[in-house]
Order: structure tokens, then sequence, then C-alpha cells
């Protein structure tokens, strides 16, 4: 490899991706490359992941705390460290600080899936205390430094950190030695920017024939944005279901390396990532979280072009808790039209009901929720229904039908936050 390749702008070293290499040997595991058949048959293509679901804290997130928590002084590592994580990189620090023997305050956001919550404290064993607050990361994040700040402790920070970026750039390397062919596109998922950025500029140097294509949920586009208006940006508002990814600013560092090296971002609905989930689960027996999904979900919007190439996906960690499940299947039947909820109005009458049955809906559709309260002095009430159909377009001829039969109706599907309440 030569030493001498000038570094991309503001990107990554490969003198240093390798020393953190060296650093990390004995620490994390040499994820494998594989190639997946049934997602290659699907796309016609050459499909390999980057299994680093496999490592030992379930995502790549090891290599850059561990690799950062390594290079701190004397002075640094005395004191107690903090970081604030939605998970993954919550369970790398915490390994980090059992391995070399370091105090840590772990923060993590109050709806942190008490799967991960319980690895964190597995991992750190009693070297670390785990502190559950704020409902995004970015005000855990807030909550995790006016902490550090007042003890005068080291901060952790879960991307926008050269060593960080150093130490999630060895997947990269990895993924070139073990690759005997040509590379002609790498799916990379996108929270802070940390991974991207890393094993982003690696690729630029060593593969620069390689398209990039970095992979953000559509409920959280804070890198996309970023990039599409070329300035840093903080969203006022996302959704938090993709925990891994749902960040809303990227880090100012990897903002500036994404920027110059990335070919594109996909945008991928939670509700694909949910279909995705449970596919790879059924067909494959790969159980995987919603942000370790998103490379694989992106290639739906790659299809046409990746067909005869090779292609890679890092699948970035599978720290999904098991009770998220019936949510997964919830939202992937909503996203592939087979489930349908609306609020229509019923007369207050005997028979209202049976007519809606027997003249609205299909034989082959399933009522699964029926919500409603009688008011009597109104002639008409408001009736919550959900009804699972066989087919996307079914839904069509169920609003067709509610208009001929003089139902007045509000479609809920996509009122995410609404249908929270009530399904």
């Amino acid at each position: 490899m030569d030493k001498d390749i000038a570094t991309l702008g503001t990107g990554v070293q490969l003198e240093k991706v390798e020393k953190a290499a060296k650093t990390l040997k004995g620490v994390i595991s040499k994820t494998p490359l594989i190639q997946n058949l049934w997602l290659s048959q699907n796309y016609n293509a050459s499909i390999y992941l980057k299994r680093e679901d496999l490592q030992v804290v379930r995502s790549y997130k090891i290599r850059g705390a561990y690799n950062k928590m390594a290079s701190l002084t004397p002075e640094e590592s005395a004191r107690e460290i903090v970081c604030s994580s939605a998970g993954n990189h919550a369970q790398g620090v915490a390994y980090a600080c059992q391995l070399l023997g370091i105090k840590g305050y772990i923060f993590m956001p109050s709806n942190t899936p008490a799967q991960k919550v319980n690895k964190v404290r597995l991992f750190g064993k009693d070297k670390v205390e785990v502190v559950l607050t704020g409902d995004t990361y970015d005000d855990t994040f807030k909550a995790a430094k006016e902490f550090c700040d007042s003890r005068n402790s080291t901060f952790i920070p879960p991307f926008d950190d050269m060593a960080i970026v150093e130490g999630q750039a060895t997947v990269g390397l990895e993924i070139l030695k073990d690759a005997n062919f040509g590379i002609d596109y790498l799916f990379m998922p996108i929270g802070g920017g940390g991974l991207a950025s890393g094993v982003g500029s690696v690729f630029r140097q060593l593969s620069p024939g390689t398209k990039l294509i970095g992979v953000q949920p559509l409920g959280a586009p804070s890198m996309y944005q970023s990039i599409k208006e070329n300035k840093r940006l903080a969203l006022d508002r996302i959704d938090s279901f993709v925990d891994g990814a749902a960040v809303k600013s990227p880090g100012a560092l990897t903002f500036e390396i994404c920027k110059e090296i990335l070919d594109d971002i996909v945008l991928v609905p939670e509700g694909q990532i949910c279909v995705d989930i449970l596919k790879m689960y059924n067909e494959e027996g790969v159980v995987l979280e919603p942000a370790g999904t998103l490379s694989i979900s992106a290639l739906k919007s790659y299809a046409d072009k990746i067909v005869g190439k090779n292609v890679v996906c890092v699948i970035s960690g599978s720290n999904n808790d098991i009770t998220r499940m019936e949510d997964i299947k919830e939202r992937a039947m909503q996203h592939q039209g087979l489930k349908h909820y609306f609020m229509i109005n019923f007369n207050q009458r005997p028979g209202a009901l049976r007519r809606f049955v027997n003249n609205v809906l299909h034989p082959d559709d399933d009522i699964i929720h029926f919500q409603y309260i009688k008011k009597n002095n109104k002639e008409k009430g408001p009736v919550f229904i959900g009804v699972e159909v066989k087919h996307p377009h079914d839904v069509e001829n169920i609003k067709l039908k509610m208009m001929e039969e003089g139902f007045t109706y509000e479609y809920l599907n996509g009122r995410q936050d609404f249908l929270n309440l009530l399904v």
C-alpha cells in the first residue's frame, strides 16, 4: 500500500487507518465478506455483505470506540470517560472500558430498546454506569456533554472525531483485502457519518472506481439535507424508529468528508426497512436491527443500475429487541399496502356495521381493528377500523365502495404518530 498517497481534503490518512487496524488486532473480529445468493438472485447482481453484525458487540462501533480510547493520553485515561449513544456506540465504549480498565458514564436516549441497555451493562460490567435521558440522540448528547463538562471528564464522541473515523475506516481495509474482484458499488448506512467517512475515504484512495452510496432513513435525512444545501443542518424533527441512524445533525468533520467523497445518498422509507428486516430473517435466518438493514433496503432504488455488477453492502449491526417485532411487522404490512386504517362516520342506527361489512368489504378482507363509542345524542359516530387486504390495490375498491354507500371517512395510513396511539 502506498503510504505517500495524499489524503483527500479532510479525509482519512491510510497510514493512520493501518495503525488503527494494528491497535484493534485481538480486540475485534475480522468479520466475513460473504456473497448473499438470495439477494444476488433477486437483483441479478453479485451482492456481498460485510457482516459487522457478527462483532462481539454486534456492530462495527467497537472499532472507533476502542481506537479512540486506546489513543487517550495517560491523563485523559486516568479520568472517567463519558459518551452518548443510541446503543451501538455505547456497547463499544462499554466493552472498551472493561478491556482498558477505564470508568465510564454512558448516556442513552430514554426510548432505547431494553436489549441494547442490558447489553451495555453486560459489556461494561462494573466499569460503566448507564444514564437514560432525552427523547432523541441529540437531546442525550447535550445532557452527556453538560455532565462531562461539570466533572472535567473525557468525552468519547460517537462519530465526529478523527480517531473514531479512523477506527471505522478499518472496515474498508478489510473489505478491499478480502475482495478478489473489483467492487462497482458500495452501500453504507449513515447516522452521524463516521462509518461512511472512514470507509468511503479508504475506497476513494484505494478503489476510486467504486461508486460510494450512503443510505439514510427517510425520517432522519440529516446528512442528505446537509449535503443537498451544502451546509451542515440540524433538523427540527426526526423519526427515531431507525434508532441507530436517527441523528438530527451530522458531525462537522464527517459532513465535510461525506460531501466530498460520496456519489449519492439514498433515503429509504422506514416501512421498506421493516420489510427487509423480516425478509432477511425469514429467508436467510439473519437478525438485523433497522440501521443494520439500511444498505440492503437501498438496493431497491439502484435495482436497474446494479444489474451484473459487484456490490458490497455494509451490515452495520444486529442489536434488535424482540419486543419490537410486532411494530416492525405492522410497519412492513402498511408499507406493502396490506394493512389500512380509516376513521369512518357510521350512522348510529342498527345495521350500519352489517352494511359496511356486506357492501364495502370483499369476502377476503379482514377487519383487524374496530373501535366505536356510541353517542346517543348524535346521528353519526366515528369508528376506527383497521382492514387487512390480500393485494395492495384492494384498498382503492374499499374507498370507492364507501363513497357509493355514503360513508364519509378519513384515511389514516401515513399518520404514524396518530396510529401509534391507537394500534
